[in-house]
């Protein structure tokens, strides 16, 4: 009794109490049994202005490239960006090695046309008036931003310093390292450092502590910041030596995890996050690789992200090229039920593809957190990565699905009925995001207890299309779960079931 009582405490501590939650159709955790039906996954939408964010003119602090290593959220009815920039101008003498990619801001009423306000607080190029956020901390190193930045608003902090919270990748020369570094792999010129900072605006920053998160353990290239249950997580990339396949043999890029209860002490152990199914093959199949862990969107139950499908160059580059010449990247869905481990729903679906050939997106493209429900629709901004190394069109681009609109469930065989029954849950109501229902082939809405029985009075006739159709019930204590039967010959797309509170 003991155990189950600790299983089921640890459980239910990943969804966040008072919030709702999402049974999406692609999760086959939450909608794991299913009659005669297929998943359908979509491709979003390029908007037609893309790129909505161009870098700068020359001069300005983003003029090499504005790119979404970084987080798109909504406070009211502002849109905020964070973003990487990039001058073609080396270092001065003092700073970490390799570039300095400063973090900067910009907003939008729209999420299409966006504005970067002058902030005041870092000097660029003789002045003041740029959109460069200001990191400040102990260790000059561990400002400096040279790769991924992740922001994470917690509004209820009762610190009001700590309310905004972003982990980046600063490179920095290895005396600088406090708390010392494993001696796994190969010494390199730079070390790849984990660096966590807060904020009371999300404009200026402090960096926590003297160290980096990683300190004590490999190089990591973090690429992620979220809360999950009682755990901060960092997700992000690594490749061998500093990482390998479970049986110890080499691996390519591959998505690791670090964790904290506190945003202070991180763990040195970390956790196999996801990595592509060629990638765990026996024999591998060849240049598979995950890009830069995830962009990820916490939605309180599940966290749906996007990852880098990178594909090796199929020749070595020409003399004289960049060392990644030839490689390309789409953009992949995943989903995680516990925070940690992730998996593709349709492996090697491109949710957002690369553009053709000429198009502004065409070599490779980048994933951010950057995923915002705006009306009907759900909004995702990403950016190009040119491999070659010249820096072309390395903008940030928007593309849209329907609202959670990611993937379907429908009928396999038309002709016969179909059914899902989803996994116990607690809450008062439920919505179902539905399309295609039409008036004489009405969706069956049964209530079940966790033995599947049918809980008395609580059927429904479901004929209403829209992204939020309620069912009529207001649901009794306890777990329960939702039947939901289609008819012979139905057109029916189920694309989410939500439980609110």
């Amino acid at each position: 009794m003991k155990t189950l009582l600790l299983t089921l405490i640890v459980l239910s501590s990943a969804v966040v109490h008072g919030a709702e939650q999402v049974f999406f159709a692609f999760d086959d955790h939450n909608i794991a049994w299913q009659h005669n039906l297929k998943l359908t996954l979509v491709e979003a939408t390029k908007h037609p202005e893309n790129p909505v964010l161009r870098r700068g003119p020359e001069g300005a602090p983003d003029h090499g490239h504005a790119i979404l290593y970084g987080t798109v959220i909504k406070q009211g009815d502002t849109f905020r960006m964070w973003y990487l920039g990039m001058h073609e101008t080396e270092n001065k003498a003092g700073q970490a090695p390799g570039w300095w990619r400063p973090m900067c801001y910009a907003e939008s009423r729209d999420g299409v046309h966006w504005t970067k306000p002058d902030l005041g607080l870092v000097e660029f190029n003789g002045s003041k008036r740029n959109n460069i956020c200001l990191i400040g901390g102990d260790v000059f190193s561990m400002t400096r931003v040279n790769d991924f930045l992740s922001v994470l608003h917690e509004p209820e902090d009762p610190d009001p310093s700590r309310r905004y919270k972003c982990a980046f990748i600063a490179h920095m020369p290895f005396e600088e390292v406090k708390g010392g570094r494993s001696r796994i792999g190969p010494d390199e010129r730079r070390w790849g450092a984990m660096i966590c900072a807060t904020s009371a605006d999300g404009l200026s920053w402090k960096v926590v502590g003297d160290r980096p998160a990683n300190a004590g353990g490999e190089r990591f290239e973090v690429s992620s910041l979220y809360r999950f249950g009682d755990f901060y997580y960092s997700t992000g990339q690594l490749i061998s030596p500093w990482s390998w396949r479970p049986d110890g043999s080499k691996i390519g890029r591959d998505m690791l995890a670090y964790r904290s209860p506190d945003f202070v002490n991180w763990s040195q152990a970390k956790a196999l996050a996801f990595a592509r199914p060629g990638q765990l093959a026996n024999p591998p199949v060849e240049g598979q690789q995950m890009h830069m862990g995830a962009g990820l969107w916490n939605r309180g139950n599940v966290l749906v992200g996007l990852h880098g499908m990178w594909q090796d160059a199929p020749e070595p580059p020409p003399k004289g090229e960049n060392w990644n010449f030839g490689v390309r990247i789409d953009l992949g869905l995943l989903i995680s039920n516990d925070g940690v481990h992730f998996r593709e729903p349709v492996p090697g679906f491109r949710i957002i593809p690369r553009g053709q050939e000429g198009e502004w997106d065409d070599i490779a493209i980048l994933q951010g957190h950057a995923f915002v429900n705006e009306g009907d629709r759900t909004m995702i901004w990403y950016s190009h990565w040119d491999t070659g190394g010249k820096l072309r069109n390395m903008e940030i681009g928007l593309a849209t699905l329907r609202r959670d609109g990611f993937g379907y469930l429908s009928a396999q065989v038309a002709d016969n009925d179909s059914h899902f029954v989803t996994s116990p849950f607690q809450g008062k109501r439920l919505s179902l995001n539905v399309a295609d229902i039409s008036e004489g082939a009405p969706l069956q809405a049964e209530l079940l207890d966790p033995l599947d029985r049918p809980v008395a009075g609580f059927t429904a006739s479901v004929v209403q299309n829209g992204t939020r159709v309620d069912l009529p019930w207001v649901l009794p204590e306890g777990p329960h779960a939702l039947k939901l039967t289609y008819p012979a010959d139905s057109r029916a797309r189920v694309y989410a079931v939500y439980i609110n509170p």
